[in-house]
């Protein structure tokens, strides 16, 4: 009689906590997405910032060599970076033709931006033959 009254009131509990399991993993699941989306908004402004990065530094040797041969260099910067998909904010150039530096500031768009957080990564490079 004693091994009946044991089945019975392990019966009882676990009817008692039928469902938990289910919300328990709704609630995982809820916190694994959400840790899903904080990680893609961070991949997408690491893959941001490294494409700015690229993009300015073939923008200010683009520049550089352009001006090297009495080219504009900004007008070149400026096409490098658009064909790189970033947008140039600034340019700069110091000195003469045999000593030189091309400054370029670019920016690039950041996909799946949250509000509040920038909308682009922005980088400078600088490239000439000073040293």
């Amino acid at each position: 009689m004693t091994g009946g009254r044991r089945r019975r009131g392990c019966r009882r509990r676990a009817s008692g906590e039928r469902g938990s399991a289910s919300v328990l993993m709704a609630g995982v699941m809820g916190v694994v997405v959400l840790l899903s989306c904080a990680a893609m908004v961070v991949a997408g402004y690491v893959v941001a910032a490294h494409r700015a990065r690229a993009a300015a530094d073939l923008a200010a040797v683009s520049g550089a060599v352009a001006f090297a041969r009495g080219e504009d260099a900004c007008r070149q910067a400026g096409r490098s970076a658009a064909d790189n998909d970033a947008r140039m904010l600034s340019c700069s150039q110091v000195g003469d033709q045999i000593d030189y530096v091309v400054t370029v500031r670019v920016g690039f768009p950041v996909r799946g931006h949250l509000a509040g957080l920038p909308r682009r990564a922005e980088s400078v490079a600088h490239a000439g033959s000073a040293g």
